[in-house]
């Protein structure tokens, strides 16, 4: 080669050099360029390249997700920032679509900074070269949480509407105008406004549940669902799992998730009958939830949020079960906020015309029978009879008569309203002597098994009888 040759050809190789810095510079600059512009969107965009690999992630997702550009570059990226519930979801939803190189989106929950689970909408669109390559991902991240929360909550109120109609015979106005129910409503027209817990205290039968529910639609959450509980009637074994529900797989049987009530009551009133019957176990974890407003359901670890009105009620003695050890005491207190005491028909006799009235005006288009009069008869046995199961035990009567019923007139035979004759009552007080003796041992060894029933260190091994005997 002559040496104008070789002039020529190192000028040549230096042209195509310097070309490529340039253009390497460029691309450096357009990148940085790039950065900068998607930076400054005030929305959360990952970039992703043709495989699907994170490659950066702007400022506003780094402060909303806490991590570093080198923890967002990681394979375990996803696995870091993504429920793991909705993980192999997302898994096959990405591989899917990224093979077909069209836009697409899905709904997942994206651990935030500060530890929780939000719901998100990720949409992700492909650029392309000039040749329709596809180069990069663009994933934008929208906070959707709240509407996600809204359609629970509504879809939560259509399973509390769906039992409000189911209960419908409970669905009647409190019907009193003594000077007792007086005051009673009195007190539910001052505290119903507020969100604090409230206690309602009586007999069986004497409405208490009616009571919650005219707190519940004075309150201002009077437009959320009412869920009500009976804590009496669900097996010690599901009472956690129906209260704070339970993730696929917790135990046996388990074969998906279920919303508890504490989430169906979201934004709403929480209504726990018969709290005096929670075994031990569930009421720490209701104290929690009173505490801290949130629970985790039964095989979770990650804690949902409790916005809730508790309102509770019992037929039983809180204070001396708290004394027999089979009521925590720092629960009752956190209970006894605000106590309502409904009391017993025999003690609001002259609410009991008020009563038969509304009863048969309910009742006699059900049954078919028009009543024009109430024997006075009648009407006087009703007012003098003592009711041991209160309002309950009325409402019964009044429809049982009416059923039976063969004329306009409203009568009750005598012989429904037994009364207990005084040699049975002078047996029942030996019985309740009895009863009274084994109530203290079961309390005792209930107290000195910290309120556990089954197992070799139960209180019914500990007093020789069944487990279901004791339940």
């Amino acid at each position: 080669m002559t040496l104008p040759e070789l002039q020529q050809a190192i000028v040549v190789a230096v042209t195509d050099v310097n070309a490529e810095k340039r253009a390497e510079e460029k691309s450096l600059q357009d990148a940085h360029e790039l950065s900068c512009i998607i930076d400054a969107i005030p929305q959360a965009i990952v970039v992703y390249n043709p495989d699907g690999q994170p490659v950066y992630m702007n400022r506003v997702a780094l402060e909303y997700a806490g991590l570093s550009i080198g923890e967002v570059r990681a394979d375990s990226f996803h696995d870091r920032v993504v429920h793991p519930e909705d993980i192999e979801r997302l898994r096959e939803a990405r591989r899917n679509a990224l093979s077909r190189g069209a836009p697409f989106e899905y709904e997942l929950r994206a651990l935030k900074k500060g530890g929780q689970y939000c719901w998100n909408l990720i949409q992700y669109n492909p650029q392309t070269d000039d040749q329709g390559r596809i180069v990069r991902w663009f994933a934008t991240a929208t906070d959707i949480d709240d509407r996600k929360r809204t359609e629970q909550r509504l879809q939560n109120e259509t399973v509390a509407l769906r039992e409000e109609i189911d209960r419908s015979s409970m669905s009647e106005e409190i019907v009193g105008s003594c000077e007792s129910m007086r005051q009673v409503m009195k007190e539910v027209a001052k505290v119903a406004p507020s969100d604090s817990t409230v206690l309602i205290l009586g007999e069986t039968g004497t409405g208490k549940e009616l009571v919650a529910r005219a707190l519940h639609r004075r309150s201002k959450r009077a437009a959320r669902a009412f869920i009500r509980v009976n804590c009496a009637a669900i097996p010690q074994s599901l009472i956690a799992s129906e209260l704070f529900g339970h993730e696929k797989g917790a135990f046996t049987g388990a074969l998906q998730r279920r919303v508890g009530r504490f989430e169906s009551a979201d934004g709403g009133t929480l209504f726990l009958d018969e709290i005096g019957d929670l075994p031990m176990e569930t009421q720490i974890a209701l104290l929690r939830v009173l505490q801290e407003r949130e629970f985790e359901r039964v095989g979770s670890n990650h804690p949902i949020s409790a916005d809730i009105r508790l309102i509770a009620a019992t037929n039983r003695d809180l204070p001396a079960e708290v004394a027999a050890g089979t009521f925590r005491r720092d629960l009752f207190y956190r209970l006894n906020v605000v106590p309502v005491t409904v009391p017993p028909l025999r003690e609001r006799a002259a609410d009991i015309p008020l009563l038969v009235e509304y009863f048969i005006g309910r009742y006699a288009k059900a049954a078919g029978k028009t009543i024009r009069h109430i024997d006075r008869q009648t009407l006087e046995e009703l007012t003098a009879y003592d009711w041991p199961g209160n309002i309950r035990e009325l409402q019964n009567v009044v429809e049982r008569a009416l059923i039976l019923s063969e004329s306009d007139t409203f009568f009750v035979d005598e012989s429904w309203l037994t009364r207990e004759p005084a040699e049975s009552a002078q047996m029942s007080v030996g019985l309740s002597m009895l009863e009274a003796r084994e109530v203290e041992m079961i309390e005792a060894a209930l107290a000195e098994c910290h309120g556990r029933i089954s197992g070799p260190s139960g209180a019914a091994a500990k007093l020789g009888i069944p487990r279901q005997t004791l339940e």
